[in-house]
């Protein structure tokens, strides 16, 4: 497994990472879609109270938004699409890093209903939606992914990292929704994800 200098680190119940050897921010970052900015930016204020269907809230999109622009990621993919909110920040970021989103969702009803926010936000070139269960699909797709953001049943979360981890670029980042470092807090599944995360890397830091 190609892994240098992991940091592993968690905002609790929302977000953990797995950050490689984090690249600096380059240059072309600077740029501004304004035009995107602008349609996105009135896409998420018009819906802002409307992400009930097992969608992430804002502060937790622009967390993952910092994430990729911060560190210039291009290759980005989400397990767990719901309606699309995660996915929506996920490719606002992609579209100024010059990168685009595989995003996973096992639902028709929701699938569909992302396909129309993404169109709506203007960001539909940047995300490649799949309707599939992440069981079958994860193991087979090759990757190499820079980023995964991962927030779908919590009782495969170890799964879905051990068939990704080997197709993540060194200097790449996991993320993990609903994962706390406090044991008393912890979802079903999630310890047995960071066993194995613990195993593949021991020492790695929780903050």
């Amino acid at each position: 497994m190609r892994i240098e200098k992991i940091k592993l680190f968690a905002v609790i119940f929302v977000i953990l990472a797995i950050v490689l050897k984090m690249n600096d921010i380059s240059a072309q970052n600077a740029i501004t879609f304004t035009e995107i900015d602008k349609k996105v930016k009135d896409f998420l204020d018009k819906h802002a109270y409307q992400w009930n269907d097992m969608n992430i809230p804002a502060t937790d999109g622009k967390l993952l938004y910092d994430l990729i622009i911060k560190n210039n990621y291009t290759k980005a993919l989400e397990i767990g699409t719901s309606t699309g909110h995660s996915a929506i920040w996920l490719a606002w970021a992609l579209s100024k890093t010059g990168g685009k989103l595989i995003t996973i969702e096992i639902d028709e009803t929701r699938y569909k209903e992302a396909l129309r926010n993404f169109k709506e936000a203007g960001l539909s070139e940047y995300v490649d939606a799949r309707l599939a269960d992440a069981h079958d699909l994860v193991p087979k797709l090759k990757g190499p992914f820079d980023f995964v953001f991962c927030d779908a049943d919590k009782g495969w979360y170890k799964n879905y990292f051990i068939e990704i981890s080997p197709k993540l670029e060194v200097g790449g980042c996991f993320t993990a929704h609903n994962v706390s470092k406090y044991r008393y807090l912890r979802i079903s599944g999630i310890q047995e994800f960071l066993d194995e995360v613990e195993f593949l890397k021991p020492g790695f830091l929780i903050a």
